[in-house]
């Protein structure tokens, strides 16, 4: 009886070796050469679409930062690109290879060689090297020598003044390096303490950060809030708000009260068009005059109170 479970492993193989490149059809003749030959691809696959060209397609990194000439932006070192690489001549046996790459900020291409006369990469075209000086005194390093010096170190009395310069800048530099390492003795003495200090900051940190929170929440806000500072409190006070906002919303509420609940038909006249508008200036008219009154700006006149009193008594 044949199981299924034995099936699947098969299949599963099967297609492992298929992957691999090592699964021979049944229409395979050991005649017509290898597998990729009979297949009519290149081992390499896509990577040797241009192969008749001699060029191959692999995966170059940037040896160091440049500047894009298509845009001015800067390509950091260690960008990978899918390059183009040739050879495009020789260095007595060494063989010098051009990479060319299309940079992904504005498709410009970039052509870069190798150097095997001073071991390093020169750029053709599309770009130009970033270059990055530094002080060793600024970057408190210390300076190497170049190779002119190094190679005048094999005369004996060169050696010699330079020995004695090196002292001279030792003598000069060591009560610097004293202080440096008693200030780094006395911060790094006691582990104990520093890690005491360390976490008694964290506790604090994380209280301040749980209490910001809780403030938060009360407020209904989904984000923690900074704390106030004497800048946040200028600039709100610098913030001024229209004051004709209230004014238009209870005109617009006003009216809004006034008008008909049911939709004008379209044969409605101008006569109510302009009786609603009468209606809401009498409103807004009524709502001043309140206002003021309970402001004590003025005194009610006849007319006035007549007015509200006629208007109380409608409503009882």
């Amino acid at each position: 009886m044949f199981d299924i479970s034995s099936l699947g492993v098969l299949q599963s193989s099967l297609a492992a070796a298929r992957a691999d490149n090592f699964y021979y059809p049944p229409e395979w003749d050991p005649s017509q050469g290898s597998l990729n030959k009979f297949h009519g691809q290149h081992a390499l696959r896509e990577r040797a679409r241009k192969i008749d060209q001699g060029i191959l397609i692999i995966r170059f990194e940037m040896p160091f930062n440049v500047w894009c000439e298509g845009c001015n932006a800067m390509i950091a070192k260690g960008v990978r690109f899918n390059a183009e690489k040739k050879q495009v001549g020789n260095y007595y046996s060494t063989k010098i290879w051009s990479f060319t790459m299309k940079s992904a900020c504005c498709k410009q291409v970039i052509v870069i060689q190798t150097d095997p006369k001073n071991c390093e990469y020169v750029i053709i075209s599309g770009a130009r090297r970033k270059i990055e000086e530094f002080d060793a005194d600024d970057a408190e390093t210390l300076a190497l020598p170049a190779d002119e010096e190094k190679g005048k170190l094999v005369d004996p009395f060169y050696r010699l003044e330079h020995q004695e310069e090196d002292l001279k800048k030792k003598k000069e530099a060591e009560p610097v390096l004293v202080r440096l390492q008693r200030v780094s003795d006395s911060r790094h003495l006691d582990d104990y303490a520093l890690n005491k200090a360390l976490r008694a900051r964290l506790r604090n940190q994380k209280k301040r950060v749980a209490e910001e929170e809780i403030a938060s929440k009360k407020l209904g806000i989904a984000m923690r809030l900074l704390p106030a500072s004497e800048e946040d409190a200028a600039a709100a006070a610098r913030v001024k708000f229209s004051s004709k906002f209230e004014r238009n919303r209870k005109e617009k509420r006003a009216l809004i009260t006034s008008s008909s609940i049911f939709p004008n038909s379209s044969g409605s006249s101008v006569a109510d068009k302009k009786q609603t508008e009468l209606e809401f200036k009498r409103r807004r008219i009524k709502a001043a005059t309140a206002s003021n009154l309970l402001a004590g700006s003025y005194k009610p006149s006849s007319w006035t109170h007549n007015a509200l009193s006629l208007s109380t008594h409608r409503k009882h």
